[in-house]
């Protein structure tokens, strides 16, 4: 079937071994607490996906990965959002990498080449907070930096090899304070993962609260930005939010992809509603692919953020049409003897929960459309 094609063989060309891994588990199996799915992605080279190959990565595109996203969504909406907030990271390192002195493309071939996991620290979830904004406090000490604070939740909380974290600290020449990353491994001592995630939905991606007690981070686990919040960093907090906004929704279009393929491989669902179920899923991912497309253009300013959040929140309108329809399609019997159905459906809706959502956008966008700057809120 012709359905997710592109996007399946997308991830089979950047990451052969992960979806033949997928198919193999149950979905339940994949959505639960201690799911599989993190290991497998780790074991078929996923952290490395926006590593360039020049760096020992697999050098995806933005498009690349909004389409691995939707399709490894289709298998596990828990592993895609998860992996979003891995991808996340990575990009803001990768961006980094153009603006300091080369050690940050060290640490960004060390993850791809060893495959290792990153958690985002980042104040992502905080009204107001741009994406580097300090979500933690930071004392400078001799032997580096010493890092307080909570992240709640924090996907990938039990498999994470490092954390990321903003922080503020004094400039090395001493004229203020700057903008910084701190990479913290997860066996530092003062670190510490708690439970946090109540729910069953997306129980597999490790959502939980990680908290961080005087953990010491050396200086070369430290990446400076010479920078503070209105100079160019603001170009750096851009780019992070419009590939939050398109990885994230590649990942729940693939949540409701799932229910969507199994209507239209039902041939006793009329021909007209799957049609109509594919024309309207379709299109709600072309939206998506369009900013991708703009990232990879390199048109990454602030009309892209805006056009990135208008298009979340418009495919979030169409899955509030696609998913409902999906499980009537599917049947009460589908429903009631299995949990897959529900739970795909729950799982779908998330999309609206993350941030910045639309109701505090709400001012922002209508100031941006009578043409002054675009805040997030």
């Amino acid at each position: 079937m012709r359905f997710l094609e592109r996007e399946r063989t997308t991830l089979a060309k950047l990451l052969p071994d992960l979806d033949p891994a997928l198919r193999e588990i149950p979905l339940m199996e994949l959505e639960r607490p201690g799911s599989p799915g993190i290991r497998l992605f780790r074991d078929s080279g996923g952290p490395g996906l926006l590593v360039p190959e020049s760096h020992q990565g697999r050098g995806a595109t933005a498009l690349d990965a909004l389409r691995v996203q939707r399709a490894i969504g289709s298998r596990s909406p828990s592993l895609a959002v998860a992996t979003t907030m891995h991808h996340f990271s990575m990009a803001t390192l990768v961006g980094l990498g153009g603006l300091g002195d080369g050690l940050e493309w060290m640490l960004i071939e060390g993850v791809a080449s060893s495959n290792r996991v990153i958690a985002s620290g980042f104040a992502e979830g905080r009204p107001g907070a741009g994406i580097l904004d300090p979500s933690m406090s930071a004392t400078v000490t001799a032997d580096g930096i010493r890092v307080n604070g909570v992240k709640r939740p924090c996907s990938l909380a039990h498999s994470m090899d490092v954390l990321t974290a903003g922080v503020v600290i004094p400039r090395e020449d001493g004229q203020g304070d700057e903008l910084a990353v701190a990479l913290v491994p997860a066996d530092s001592e003062g670190l510490s993962v708690s439970g946090f995630w109540s729910s069953t939905f997306l129980a597999g991606a490790e959502s939980e609260q990680v908290t961080l007690t005087d953990v010491l981070v050396p200086p070369e686990l430290v990446l400076r930005t010479v920078t503070t919040s209105g100079d160019r960093l603001d170009e750096l907090q851009t780019a992070g939010l419009v590939w939050f906004q398109v990885l994230m929704t590649g990942s729940y279009l693939g949540a409701a992809s799932a229910l969507v393929e199994r209507v239209l491989l039902n041939e006793r669902v009329p021909e007209h509603e799957r049609v109509r179920l594919f024309v309207e899923t379709e299109a709600a991912m072309a939206t998506a692919e369009s900013v991708a497309r703009r990232v990879d253009a390199g048109e990454v300013d602030e009309s892209a953020l805006a056009q990135s959040l208008c298009v979340r929140y418009g495919v979030q309108d169409a899955l509030a049409r696609i998913v409902p329809r999906a499980v009537e399609l599917l049947g009460g019997l589908n429903f009631m003897t299995s949990d897959e159905v529900g739970h795909l459906a729950a799982c779908a809706n998330g999309l609206a929960l993350h941030p910045p959502s639309r109701s505090r956008m709400t001012g922002p966008l209508s100031a941006y459309l009578a043409d002054g700057p675009l805040a997030i809120a």
